[in-house]
């Protein structure tokens, strides 16, 4: 509509048909988002048992390793993938305060010249403008809840990326490891193979022995040799993984060493309480929850273009005749008064976007339900596997001193008389396999262990300590 002429009867329409307005607007209250669905009062998989109860929110101390810290605090710092949910989640928080502001007036100014309709005169106008978008109906709250529906979305993003990358580090130093220490003992198989291979050549010059024999130790060591390859395999490829998380160009040569490779030490553990709605704080589980109310938002966004859109508008105009400036110099020209959209021949097309904008919160409600319930299977899975890897672990560790008494007792005999050194390398071989098999048990129970945090959320800090945080977090320096 056009501005009126600024006049104390007008300017009480105007201010009379915004009151009228305001109150209108709080009869259209946005749609709320459902309430999310009902998690499991108690877990039907065992949970661990033990004494210690590991630190939720640094669950990778828990191994007691120095360089694994390190390498986790490193990573944290230094990661393009964190540092870049940072920028995004930077980015929507901006955004949210852009929205924050859109409701409120606006002023511009503004200067140009105009001839009239028979260009005989030339003006030149000078005006400031005042636009308010009052969004009623809903209009303002849907904005806002939307833009912090975008925030809570990067934040559970960030999180997401955060707990990624803490289990892709603390998993691939796990796997770094086990490489490092399979590698030790296949060296070791292969010098108990070269010489059970010189001792067959001894039995069979002396005929003691046969070819078969001669036969089946070369057998071995080709063997044990061969099995080199998929744990230097895997020890290249966990070094390569580390120095992608940690930001680096290259591996730490020292990663490429065949050292002792010791697993991480992960004592019994027991959790003082593991409740259910522990999941609520998983990343997926908060994306999808963010999603529904992003969705709720938009469907009152939606419900609020089917009523008139009002604005408050003024406008300050300074006129000047530049022609006739000698017979007439200038006047200005206050206006005020509401303007309204009135939905009328595309109401129906409105009412369609109302009706989209509802399937698409109830399908953002079935998303946070799939969400969640596969957060519930998931952990389930978790402390299944974990439960299996402690009993197999524990199996495992029980056979180690029967193997190593085998080989006590071979090498006894030797020294006794009662046997060969050629007899005690069998009893050598399958004590080592048997160390090979329990480090790889140890392993497969970190890794579920990582699994675990990582299927509960990686244990996210507490709301205020996210917040001090975000406030306080320092941008990243590309190096």
């Amino acid at each position: 509509m056009p501005f009126l002429p600024l006049s104390p009867h007008r300017l009480r329409l105007g201010l009379l048909a915004a009151a009228l307005a305001v109150l209108a607007g709080c009869t259209a209250p946005a749609p709320r988002a459902p309430e999310a669905p009902a998690l499991p009062g108690a877990w039907t998989s065992p949970q661990p048992q033990g004494i210690a109860t590991p630190e939720l929110r640094a669950w990778w101390t828990y191994f007691h390793d120095p360089a694994l810290d390190a390498l986790v605090g490193e990573a944290l710092e230094r990661n393009l993938d964190l540092a870049i949910a940072n920028r995004r989640l930077r980015e929507a928080r901006l955004q949210a305060g852009r929205a924050a502001v859109q409701f409120r007036p606006s002023f511009s100014a503004g200067a140009r010249t105009l001839q009239d309709i028979a260009a005989t005169d030339t003006y030149f106008h000078a005006s400031i403008d005042m636009v308010w978008e009052l969004g009623l109906f809903g209009a303002a709250d849907g904005v806002r809840e939307a833009a912090e529906a975008g925030v809570d979305a990067s934040a559970a993003d960030r999180q997401g990326t955060r707990v990624a990358v803490v289990a892709d580090v603390v998993r691939n130093y796990i796997d770094l490891q086990a490489a490092r220490r399979q590698l030790r003992l296949i060296d070791q198989l292969v010098q108990i193979d070269d010489r059970a291979l010189q001792l067959a050549e001894v039995r069979r010059r002396t005929s003691t022995g046969n070819a078969e024999e001669t036969a089946q130790a070369r057998v071995r060591r080709a063997q044990a040799l061969a099995a080199r390859a998929v744990p230097e395999e895997a020890r290249a490829r966990a070094a390569q993984a580390l120095s992608v998380l940690l930001g680096r160009m290259a591996p730490d040569p020292a990663w490429d060493a065949t050292g002792p490779g010791e697993p991480p030490a992960l004592a019994p553990f027991a959790f003082a309480s593991l409740p259910a709605d522990l999941l609520r704080t998983r990343p997926d589980v908060q994306a999808a929850e963010a999603d529904m109310r992003k969705a709720a938002a938009d469907l009152g966004l939606a419900r609020s273009e089917l009523f008139p859109r009002i604005s408050i508008m003024g406008s300050l105009l300074y006129s000047y005749n530049l022609t006739r400036n000698r017979r007439t110099t200038s006047d200005n020209a206050p206006a005020i008064g509401p303007a309204i959209d009135i939905p009328l021949f595309d109401w129906g097309r409105r009412r369609m976007q109302v009706d989209a904008r509802q399937e698409a919160l109830e399908g953002a409600v079935l998303a946070y339900e799939r969400a969640v319930r596969g957060a519930v299977a998931e952990a389930e899975g978790a402390l299944a596997a974990l439960a299996a890897q402690q009993g197999r672990a524990d199996a495992l560790a029980q056979a180690q001193p029967a193997l190593a008494e085998r080989v006590r007792a071979g090498r006894i005999q030797a020294r006794l008389g009662l046997s060969s050194e050629y007899d005690t390398l069998t009893a050598q071989r399958a004590a080592l396999q048997g160390e090979a098999e329990w480090s790889t048990a140890q392993d497969a129970r970190s890794l579920a262990f990582v699994a675990l945090y990582k299927a509960m959320g990686g244990a996210p800090l507490p709301p205020a300590e996210t917040a001090a945080a975000a406030r306080s977090e320092p941008s990243r320096e590309t190096p």
